[in-house]
């Protein structure tokens, strides 16, 4: 089922229990843009399926917010123009290679170029994968494009990010709508999840640029402005207090800074840029 933010913008929320990710539509007089492909063909289908319930201009263009698996697997299913920036077509060139059958997938497994939890999904949600081959994007960008859907503009941006290398994100302005993808998270190295704190202030100038009331996460849906403005609060009270791999320092220098103990989210950002200095030190 789609949520409806508008006449003009829709999106499937994530499925967290499936690794599926938030999936967007934004539809002007004349065409439809699709923000991200899904982690499968099924994931895919389902999304289209839902689509051709609205009474919506054909889908035009697709655009992969970043090349991690489940925002891009389903892409052999949209007959229409794939868009991404070029660190995510380089990326994707490696997945272009790849076989996707039981040995292959071992294979892959074995030398971590892919998770259990992306295994099962190739397994499960897409079908004739002896023979299935990843396509190849259609157009590739550098750092901005902007598209007309026929009175409808979307922005399209490769921005800093603590999640990729490759974040690329699409604002709507007369909706006020960006979507960000996952490039507001932290991400995994060494068994770490961690925060790259070199990027975050670059991250939060690049997204905080755009006139943005709502804010469409890969992994949380959809966020106002009030729960935003909290979230880049936390994320820069963490940051602030770490300057070092020292879990106590940090606490304390947060006690001091702000005459109180972190809070829960506060914490676990703490940690992430704790984790951050560990692993720049290894």
């Amino acid at each position: 089922m789609l949520n409806k933010f508008s006449d003009y913008i829709y999106y499937m929320p994530n499925q967290d229990e499936n690794d599926r990710p938030t999936l967007g539509l934004v539809s002007g007089e004349q065409y439809s843009l699709i923000v991200d492909c899904g982690n499968s063909t099924q994931h895919a289908k389902d999304f289209l399926n839902e689509i051709k319930k609205l009474n919506v201009p054909p889908i035009k263009y697709v655009v992969i917010t970043h090349a991690h698996w489940d925002h891009f697997l389903g892409m052999n299913e949209f007959d229409a123009t794939i868009i991404v920036n070029s660190q995510t077509n380089k990326l994707l060139n490696v997945w272009q290679s790849y076989k996707f059958d039981d040995s292959s997938l071992q294979t892959y497994k074995q030398s971590k170029l892919m998770g259990d939890k992306c295994i099962e999904i190739i397994q499960t949600e897409i079908p004739n994968r002896n023979q299935f081959k990843l396509n190849a994007p259609h157009i590739i960008f550098e750092k901005t494009l902007t598209l007309d859907l026929g009175n409808k503009l979307c922005v399209l941006e490769k921005i800093n990010s603590t999640h990729s290398d490759d974040a690329t994100i699409i604002y709507v302005p007369d909706e006020k709508v960006i979507f960000l993808g996952d490039c507001v998270y932290g991400t995994t190295k060494n068994s770490l999840f961690h925060y790259k704190k070199s990027l975050l202030l670059p991250m939060i100038e690049d997204v905080q640029k755009y006139n943005a009331e709502a804010f469409l996460l890969g992994h949380e849906s959809i966020c106002d402005m009030e729960e935003m403005t909290t979230f880049w609060r936390d994320l820069r009270a963490a940051s602030k207090a770490v300057n070092s791999s020292s879990l106590e320092d940090a606490l304390e220098s947060f006690n001091l800074e702000n005459n109180r103990t972190p809070n829960d989210d506060e914490l676990f950002f703490i940690k992430a840029f704790v984790n951050d200095y560990i692993i720049q030190s290894l």
